[in-house]
Order: structure tokens, then sequence, then C-alpha cells
């Protein structure tokens, strides 16, 4: 492991953000502001309003009023994807300073900012093509007297809440397709990387996107995000975060039967057969667990290696995490920034010692770096039994269990051998092997010889306690839609009663 010394920004002012409610900038009700200090630099780097529940009201209410008497919804598909494609452009052309943000806010390095970013534009370019292609239906085939038209009217209003490990990647994920299927939106960012999230709001204001379309506002779950999951003028709660909050808002929602779509956690497998492609699979283990300092619900938090070349490969993989750089997320080379917030910090380290005391090896780091900032050591325990905590649970951090298999029953047997079911890796170079265990893995998404590769066209989603519902893909707009039958007769009809 290397690690690599921080930049200054003991000049840099703080970003000022403000609440987006109906297409206006503006302070709390109660004028409550809150603080982010960078986790790898401990200084602060953005001073937001902190908004509280009649903030919260008021964005609803705006988004309500655009949806019901506004013109969004009832726009040409054509127009609503000019200014989608629009948004698109002026992410990229903005792109530094959206790194630069997120990069301070989340720890990550500024390099893998950077290319969430362009990733994001991506995908509101995607959505755009989108907003012109979603349709329903029709059917002629039901008798010559009937005619069936299946329509897809936009949901509605749709409560967005985002996590804080890819801040402005998980918002293009869901914002540009709601707004593609006609919905209206009130978006909440998780509190501690509110930053992109709020530039995001300037954009669309300069796109063209009408007052009260999408409305921003940054505070915390316990309190703004309560009335988002539980007000009754929200039609839609799409929500990215960890499977126990999830879990708390499908109950909370539930008293006014909300749809719901959720991406929750994962404890993703890769599985490692001896006839893999060696340096490629060795590659992918450590960047499957040290990308985003582990802070990904896809990471690939459990590397599933055949016995006959465990000892090896995972002696290779403790040779290479050696070699990886950690450090300020602002200096050029840095693979592993900081962790994003003190609670994740200590949840690491927890899991790291209760691996420990039952009975696993820590065989490469486990220890927090002594220095300015919260930063972990690349971690890789072995000795890793299926029944083991650091086995089942997701751990979101840069922390490596390593679990052996005899054959291809045992190694399915313990890729599904937890609650969740997001995604998963298998390695070889037979085709029926990869096949076969790709088939029988429960998962959203299998990775063949490959990892954490990801485009628009691909549905991206969770098995059992991963989630619910699928995000990108061609259907992804649907998601956000009501299907409505008409059923219309034609000529005379009949009369049920007949007098007697």
């Amino acid at each position: 492991m290397t690690t690599l010394n921080s930049t200054n920004l003991s000049t840099r002012e703080p970003y000022i953000g403000r609440l987006l409610i109906d297409g206006k900038w503006v302070v709390a009700d109660n004028g409550a502001t809150m603080e982010r200090k960078s986790p790898a630099h401990d200084l602060v780097v953005g001073v937001y309003a902190q908004a509280g529940v009649v903030d919260a009201e008021r964005a609803i209410a705006a988004a309500r009023v655009a949806f019901d008497k506004g013109e969004w919804p009832r726009m040409k598909g054509a127009d609503r994807a000019k200014i989608l494609r629009k948004v698109g452009d002026l992410i990229l052309e903005r792109e530094v300073a959206l790194a630069e943000m997120e990069s301070l806010e989340n720890g990550k390095p500024y390099a893998q900012a950077l290319a969430e970013i362009r990733g994001a534009a991506d995908l509101w370019q995607y959505a755009a093509t989108l907003a012109r292609n979603l349709h329903g239906d029709s059917y002629n085939t039901l008798g010559e007297n009937t005619l069936g038209v299946v329509l897809r009217d936009p949901v509605g209003v749709v409560s967005i809440i985002t996590p804080w490990n890819f801040p402005f990647l998980i918002v293009s994920q869901k914002l540009p397709f709601a707004l593609a299927a006609g919905c209206t939106t009130v978006v909440k960012p998780a509190e501690v990387t509110s930053g992109t999230t709020v530039m995001l709001g300037q954009i669309l204001i300069d796109a063209g996107m009408p007052d009260g379309v999408v409305n921003i506002l940054v505070g915390r779950g316990s309190v703004i995000g309560d009335v988002m999951v539980t007000h009754g003028d929200v039609d839609m709660l799409s929500f990215t975060g960890s499977t126990a909050v999830g879990k708390a808002a499908v109950a909370k929602s539930a008293g006014t039967l909300k749809k719901v779509s959720m991406e929750l956690g994962g404890k993703n497998p890769q599985i490692v057969f001896a006839d893999c492609d060696w340096d490629a699979a060795v590659d992918a283990a450590v960047y499957g667990i040290y990308f985003n300092a582990g802070q990904c619900c896809n990471s690939g938090s459990r590397i599933l290696v055949q016995e006959s070349i465990a000892e090896k490969f995972t002696q290779e993989v403790i040779e290479r995490s050696k070699l990886v750089k950690v450090g300020d997320p602002l200096v050029a080379g840095v693979q592993v920034g900081a962790i994003t917030t003190d609670k994740q910090l200590e949840t690491i380290l927890h899991h790291i010692a209760d691996a420990k005391a039952a009975g696993a090896n820590v065989a490469l780091g486990g220890n927090r770096i002594e220095r300015t900032g919260m930063y972990v050591e690349p971690t890789i325990v072995t000795g890793v039994r299926p029944d083991m905590a650091i086995a089942k649970e997701e751990v979101f951090g840069p922390v490596l269990a390593v679990l052996t298999f005899k054959d291809l029953d045992e190694a399915v047997e313990l890729a599904n051998g937890t609650l969740y079911g997001l995604s998963a890796a298998v390695w070889s170079k037979d085709f029926t092997t990869c096949m076969t265990a790709a088939r029988r893995i429960k998962a959203g998404t299998v990775w063949v010889n490959t990892f954490l590769e990801g485009h628009a066209e691909l549905p991206f989603g969770g098995y059992r306690e991963s989630g619910i519902g699928r995000e990108l893909g061609r259907l992804a707009t649907e998601d956000y839609t009501e299907t409505k039958t008409l059923h219309m007769h034609l000529g005379e009809r009949t009369d049920w009663y007949v007098p007697r």
C-alpha cells in the first residue's frame, strides 16, 4: 500500500447551496443551515440551507401543481427530450466543477469522480431517447365491435432519495427517467454529499426545465425524508440506500400505498475457477473491492476461489493490493480515497474486528491510517467461513473476504448464501461453466469474465433484499408510469336487461 500526501485547501471558499423549490433558490423556512466537511481534508467545503418539514411540504406542493396543472406531463416527448439532452450537454460543460465537488464531499479520487460525472451525462442523453419512445399498445383482435388501447400515463409526483456513495450518478439513474415519463419530482440527496445535486438544479434551470418540475431539498432523512416517504400527494418513491433503511421506507410508505422502487445493498461474489484468465481475474478482484473505497453496492466484497488455486490466487491478490495507492483524492494517481462518513468508518472497523473475533485471519491491512482525514488500509480477510458475518453482511468498505469452494455446485451455493442478490461475477475460460453458474446465481447482474462494467442500455437492480424493480435499460421510463386500458365499443351495444 502506498499513501500520497494531501493538497492545501485552506484558501478555498466553501460552496454555498440553497433549496430549489418551484423554480426558485430559497433559504430554509426556519433559516437553518448545515456544513459539510471533506472527509479527506477535515475542512468545510459546503454550507447548505437545511430544509425542514415546512420546506418539504412546499416542495411537494410545487411538484403537485406542476404535475396537475403544468406543461411538463403534457409536452410532446420530443420537447421533453430536447431539455434532457441539454442537461446532458451542460453536465459535460461543467464536469470539472462537478467532479471536484464530488471528490471533496465524498472523498473519492478526482479521476473516479470525473468518470462518474461523464457517465451520468450519458444517462441523461439516453433518457432523452426514451422520452420519445415511451408508448402504449393497441389490440384490434378482440372482435369487430371492440378496440383496446393501452396507455402509459406518468405516475405523478415522485420522491427521489439518493445515497452518498455515488451522489451524481445515482440521481442520474433516476431523475432523467422520471422526467422522460412526464413526472414531476422532489429530490433529496444524502446530506453529506449534497453539492453536485444542488449544482444539477442550476443546470436544470439553465436547460429550460419548467418551474416546480424538479425540486431539490438538502436536509436530514429523519426530518424531510419522512415527509417525502409518507405524504399523500407523492405518488411514487424511488430510493437507493441500505437495505435496513429501504425496508423502513417501504413500511412508512405503505399508509398511502405508493409505488416504490428500491435499489438496496449487496454482498457480491466473484467466483474464480481454476481455469480463469489469471491476470484479469486478479486485477478484477483488486479493482472490485477497492473501487470507491469499497463503498459501492456492487462492490466485489467476496471472492470465491476454487481450492486448487486458492492459496496462490489469494497471495497474488494480496501482493497486488499492496501496490494500491491510498491518499488525498485530489492528488493524481490516487486509487483509494477517504471513507465518506465517520459512522461508516466505525462500521468498517467493527466488521474487521468482528471477523478477527470469529476466527478469520486479517492477511492484509485492517487498520485506520493515521493521517488527516478518514482512511482505512486496503484489507483482505482469509480463513472465512460461510457462517461468519464478514461472509454475509455488507461492510461497505475496502475489505475483501476470501472463501474457497471445491466445484461449481458449491460455488453457486456460496454465491447464493446471503440475503442479497444484486450482482456477481464468474471467471472461467469454459463457456459452459460460466453460463451454468450465471443462470443459477440469484442476482440481477452477472458479469462473465469482467466486473463492474455498466451501460445505460442494460437494466440494473437486484433479487431478494437487494431491492425492488429495475433502473436503466429501454424499459426504465415505464417504472415511472401507470398503465391505463381504454376499452372501446364500436357500433350499437346490446342491452343486458331484456323486459319480459
